[in-house]
């Protein structure tokens, strides 16, 4: 197809393709699934090689939201049957998060329900924070605490905090139909104020929620502006107690076609599968790691995952392996930190090859998973503690 061949080359280039064309992607048909799952793959392989990072969440403080999201379980007024408890403290977070670890995640998500935190909030978290810091000192520490005040964004970068999240999940257009207690435009406030802060900033999407494709491609290319470094990709789980219950508008193709569509436009971030993975591309879930470079392992904020053990399998299965901690994300031109990914001498293009070694040091290889290890928790599986924690 001359759409594909056009769209890979702008992928390569970082060149962001037309609104015509990111649709197109979405209307291409189920004969047609398998070339742009291939074109699409080579634009993965080309900033990410054939790496994926392993992230896991952690959920700090459960349901009593005000907020009225419609997707979301811990809404006001849900009737959804989730575990509802406050804050965690710092050292049972920690403990939560050496379970991800030892199963592979390079990335912790510390998440909380609520419109946002309040400066107490903040403090606790920080505690957190320096609480996983201390027993891994290497691993990644994202927030995602809703919306950030004036100053918060600092205060958890100094606290250790490497991301923080917070996703658009749908186009602006469309937004006041899905959330009426805040706005679009507060989540894109704390994007910028996270980014501001030198924190790596996080912000996505979910799909399934009676979108249209222009909406897809609308909020998809309002994150391609905002630049975000890393963009998880949800699709929704109706929940029951929650007014989206009823909306079951995904199929494997249309997720893959989704996913598709994003790596087109946001080619060398790193794009997260994320909520809903298992539900709705199912047995096709292997073909999305050719397009995602980034997983959760284990459960979500209130519904389970796929085991540990088998998302490991999957991966090695597929032909790809697991990031390790000594191997930067993000291509070199999104560091700029950095000379290149300080992964090859000289910088780099695409980062993730193994180091060189040098006359003084010899290259290391990447550490593999602990599949021996993956201690990912189920929810209610016999513990005090609650999902993920």
């Amino acid at each position: 197809m001359d759409l594909l061949s056009t769209l890979v080359d702008k992928g390569l280039r970082r060149e962001l393709p037309t609104r015509e064309e990111a649709l197109a992607v979405l209307a291409t048909s189920d004969d047609e699934l398998l070339d742009v799952v291939a074109a699409a793959g080579k634009v993965r392989r080309q900033w990410f090689g054939r790496r994926v990072k392993l992230n896991y969440l952690v959920n700090l403080k459960s349901g009593l939201c005000p907020e009225d999201c419609s997707y979301c379980s811990q809404r006001l007024g849900s009737t959804a049957g989730i575990l509802k408890y406050t804050w965690l403290k710092a050292d049972e977070a920690a403990k939560a998060a050496s379970a991800g670890v030892a199963g592979g995640a390079k990335r912790v998500c510390l998440v909380a329900s609520g419109r946002g935190p309040t400066d107490r909030d903040v403090d606790r978290v920080s505690k957190t924070i320096e609480a996983i810091k201390d027993a891994h000192e290497d691993v990644e520490v994202c927030a995602c605490l809703g919306l950030l005040s004036e100053g918060q964004a600092e205060r958890l970068r100094s606290a250790g905090a490497d991301a923080y999240n917070h996703n658009l999940n749908t186009s602006e257009a469309t937004y006041g139909d899905i959330t009426t207690t805040h706005t679009y435009e507060d989540r894109v406030d704390t994007v910028q104020r996270a980014q501001a802060a030198g924190l790596s900033a996080c912000s996505g999407l979910i799909a399934g929620m009676g979108e249209s494709d222009a909406d897809l491609v609308d909020v998809v290319f309002s994150l391609r502006e905002l630049d975000p470094d890393s963009v998880p990709v949800n699709f929704l789980i109706p929940m029951e107690g929650t007014p989206l219950a009823g909306d079951w508008h995904l199929t494997p193709q249309r997720c893959l076609r989704i996913l598709a569509m994003v790596r087109f436009v946001c080619p060398d971030v790193e794009v997260r599968l994320a909520g809903g993975r298992e539900v709705h591309l199912r047995t096709l879930q292997p073909l999305a790691l050719h397009l995602a470079n980034s997983v959760f392992l284990g459960d979500y904020l209130t519904s389970e995952g796929q085991a540990g053990r088998s998302d490991l399998d999957m991966i090695a299965d597929a032909g790809f392996e697991v990031e390790g901690a000594d191997t930067t994300t993000l291509p070199g031109h999104r560091v700029p930190s950095q000379e290149g990914c300080g992964a090859h001498e000289g910088g780099c293009a695409p980062c993730g090859e193994p180091s060189r070694a040098t006359a003084d040091e010899p290259a290391r290889e990447a550490p593999t998973a602990r599949t021996d290890l993956v201690a990912v928790r189920r929810r209610g599986a016999g513990t005090d503690l609650a999902p993920n924690a």
